[in-house]
């Protein structure tokens, strides 16, 4: 990977971006474990996790915007997101029953695809099973693919 400085623009807003989607999971994770709201856990991520470049390794940086924007849109959309998310699941499953962090994943995820249309459906699902497989050596990486092709075609099937 490019350090920072060799970055063009497009790829630091990618490389930020990223690292968003990995902290909106982390928050959403952080929230449902640890029973906090979005407005506490937004702040403690801006406050004491994110940082500029070269601040040291506790501190990440992200696009903090996008990732609020993550963050707080699936806790006001979140009555939509889970029955769409719960939708594709097998029957007999609800998203209550899975892991949080496949939890976590499918929420950010699934309300990038169903809401954030600026970021092409691809895009998301790439960056989700990225994160799936940092998470993850078994088959839920495949299993959140699934789902997120799922969704992504019934959400935007212009894109396929």
């Amino acid at each position: 990977m490019a350090t920072a400085s060799k970055e063009n623009p497009s790829e630091s807003r990618a490389r930020l971006r990223r690292a968003a989607r990995l902290c909106a999971v982390q928050a959403l994770y952080q929230m449902e474990i640890g029973g906090l709201g979005a407005t506490a856990v937004i702040r403690e991520f801006r406050d004491h996790r994110f940082g500029a470049e070269g601040e040291g390794a506790e501190f990440v940086a992200a696009d903090e915007d996008f990732f609020e924007s993550l963050v707080a849109g699936v806790v006001e959309r979140q009555a939509e997101v889970d029955p769409a998310m719960d939708a594709l699941l097998a029957d007999n499953w609800r998203l209550e029953r899975l892991d949080a962090t496949v939890r976590a994943i499918l929420r950010v995820g699934g309300f990038e695809l169903l809401y954030r249309k600026d970021v092409p459906a691809r895009v998301v699902i790439d960056e989700y099973i990225d994160i799936a497989n940092a998470f993850f050596e078994g088959s839920e990486p495949k299993f959140i693919n699934a789902a997120f092709d799922r969704c992504a075609r019934d959400a935007r099937p212009d894109e396929f």
